[in-house]
């Protein structure tokens, strides 16, 4: 048996999220499935994150094993990339790894970039690719929020309520907020996040750079824990996977 190593990017658009659900195409079961065509026996794919609806990925890395046929890694690549055809994944690297590896569990650190475009006149190439936001962004102001969010807290407020995880404390190790002409870009760094946790953040914090919350506002809904204090759920469309550290 052969495990390997695979570094995917993809236009979350058309799919209902990374994980195999019933209700609709998922990256997942469209990678096993592609797999499976290939090499004649079932395969599971196991992903570094579960990305939602409509989220993005740059950087998504994943693993799997194969028991029968056996090919040179540029092959694998290319009969995968070759199969996957129309649909908008791509395998940019593959590598052959040790057995013990995995995908999610050896995961030390998952970057994520969220984008704002901030313009009056409607999206057309950039539409499905970035949050478009009317009212103008006080960048200055969006940034005073980082130094409130850093660190190791409880993070009640911006999780989703289906949120799996066993418990809502988490770190930030890195939170970076830049604008460039009509671009804001807000990069996150862990290693790992609640459910809807980046995007309920980055709604918050948009309310601060629209002036319609101050920082006291942000911080009196934080430390509430209170989901429903939080600001609304920014949409998937401005959401990439960026990398995964190991």
């Amino acid at each position: 048996m052969k495990r390997y190593k695979i570094k995917i990017e993809y236009d979350g658009s058309p799919f209902v999220g990374w994980q195999r659900q019933e209700n609709g195409e998922s990256v997942q079961g469209c990678l096993e499935r592609v797999l499976e065509n290939i090499f004649e026996e079932e395969i599971v794919v196991y992903g570094a994150g579960r990305t939602d609806a409509g989220v993005h990925a740059m950087g998504q890395v994943a693993h799997f094993d194969i028991t029968k046929k056996d090919m040179e890694t540029y092959i694998i690549k290319n009969a995968i990339n070759d199969h996957l055809r129309p649909h908008p994944i791509s395998i940019l690297n593959i590598d052959e790894v040790d057995q013990t590896f995995h995908a999610r569990f050896d995961a030390i650190q998952r970057k994520y970039l969220y984008r704002i475009i901030n313009r009056k006149s409607p999206l057309t190439i950039e539409k499905g690719r970035a949050w478009h936001v009317y009212k103008d962004l006080n960048v200055e102001k969006m940034k005073q929020c980082i130094i409130l969010l850093e660190g190791k807290h409880d993070f009640t407020t911006f999780r989703s309520a289906h949120c799996q995880s066993d418990s809502p404390i988490k770190t930030l190790d890195e939170i970076k907020i830049s604008r460039s002409e009509e671009n804001i870009y807000l990069g996150f760094v862990a290693k790992s996040f609640l459910h809807h946790q980046i995007r309920s953040i980055v709604g918050s914090i948009k309310l601060v750079g629209e002036e319609h919350w101050t920082i006291d506002h942000l911080e009196k809904a934080f430390i509430s824990k209170d989901r429903k204090q939080c600001g609304a759920l920014a949409p998937p469309d401005g959401l990439y996977f960026m990398e995964v550290n190991y």
